[in-house]
């Protein structure tokens, strides 16, 4: 029992009620005194020569709900210890056949982002490889710096976000790692997802350079400062061109705020995942009287029921885009804190299942490659930043 189940547990019924409603009625006032407007909200980047600025907008240029599966496909470590690189074993990607076989049975085409360990190694790539060829996933490339040669910088968790990296080195090791992809499994990839969602100020150039077209780093509502990384506790889930020219592509995973009080939680969020906010289990309490409560579209650590519950929120403010991620060595039991045992393997999988009929079925989805909502903008002009002369020239480089 957590302590806020202790505390909850000994609050009468209709004191609990009355405290629910109190604390709804409290956080509505103050809804309305701040005056806040979801619509008019903008994420301010760090760095203008990397990003732009981007409002939430309509994503019209889908007819459907459409659902994107991106897997962050990497080795094997010990998530609660000190980064290594001696970790490099990918023994689970056998294991991802039984989400493989899930996703070929909802037409779902899923794209796995490959870091070093696994591009390097046969017994990884090969079978990726194969699922590629046969036309069931896409492909992409996924940096986890203190795996990924060249070995020039010191093993850290600071270094462990790519784009804290020397530019040097950060190109470096992308340029080794898609070298590796492209000798290995006969694809350039041109999709990325930087390991711990690192992004820098030198990422979108050096993206561009390597002829990359779509990046999927951002993780909406998240703070990564306290160890040193990017801040995306202010950006929405929108996609949005962004680097040298607009030419990139960004589909930030889907996370957001649900709850009564879910227009002010890019605003509260900070203050929620706060030290003082933690030490108090702010959070949970809101999370528990249905107030706000911040849900990542993944099965890693949430329920279906939470997955649904976001998926409907969204759904009824017009998202069309809907990104779902997890970590491959989660479909083995012990590498990663999801998923420890056969049982909880098996959950994992369901929620994968139940979420893939949910989707597809009930919300009348489909499933799209990033490449195919890279296209349909295009196509649509969508956002106004791309030119005529532009949107030409990026679907002539469309991949196919």
């Amino acid at each position: 029992m957590t302590h806020v189940d202790f505390v909850v547990s000994r609050i009468p019924v209709r004191e609990m009620a009355e405290m629910g409603q109190q604390l709804r009625n409290y956080f509505s006032y103050l809804s309305r005194k701040c005056g806040f407007d979801a619509g008019a909200t903008a994420a301010i980047f760090r760095d203008e020569s990397t990003f732009i600025e981007s409002s939430p907008m309509s994503e019209a240029y889908l007819t459907k709900p459409s659902l994107i599966v991106v897997v962050d496909t990497e080795e094997e470590f010990d998530w609660a210890q000190p980064f290594s690189r001696d970790a490099t074993g990918v023994g689970h990607i056998r294991d991802q056949e039984k989400a493989q076989r899930l996703f070929d049975r909802y037409n779902v085409r899923p794209t796995y982002v490959i870091d070093y360990p696994v591009a390097s190694q046969e017994a990884a790539f090969r079978p990726l490889g194969e699922w590629f060829g046969e036309g069931r996933c896409g492909l992409g490339a996924h940096l986890h710096p203190w795996v990924n040669p060249p070995f020039e910088e010191e093993v850290s968790r600071f270094n462990s976000f790519p784009g804290n990296l020397a530019p040097s080195v950060e190109r470096a090791k992308l340029t080794q790692l898609s070298e590796t992809i492209e000798r290995n499994l006969g694809y350039r990839p041109t999709i990325y997802r930087a390991g711990r969602y690192g992004i820098g100020p030198e990422t979108a150039a050096i993206l561009s350079d390597l002829g990359y077209q779509i990046d999927t780093s951002l993780a909406p509502y998240t703070d990564h400062s306290g160890d040193g990384g990017p801040n995306f506790s202010r950006l929405s889930r929108t996609p949005f061109w962004f680097g040298p020219g607009r030419r990139l592509l960004e589909i930030p995973l889907t996370v957001d705020w649900c709850g009564l009080l879910r227009q002010l939680g890019a605003s509260l969020g900070p203050h929620l995942m706060s030290r003082a906010g933690m030490k108090i289990h702010l959070p949970e309490l809101l999370s528990r009287f249905g107030l706000l409560e911040r849900i990542h579209l993944s099965p890693e650590g949430m329920d279906f029921a939470e997955l649904k519950r976001l998926t409907e929120t969204l759904l009824a403010r017009g998202t069309r885009v809907f990104v779902f991620s997890y970590h491959s060595p989660s479909l083995a039991p012990g590498n990663t804190p999801y998923v420890r045992n056969a049982a909880e393997l098996a959950q994992f999988l369901g929620k994968i299942d139940q979420y893939c009929e949910f989707f597809l079925g009930t919300c009348g989805g489909t499933s799209i490659s990033p490449h195919d909502l890279r296209l349909a903008m295009i196509q649509a002009g969508y956002p106004g930043g791309v030119t005529s002369e532009l949107r030409r020239e990026l679907v002539i480089t469309a991949p196919s």
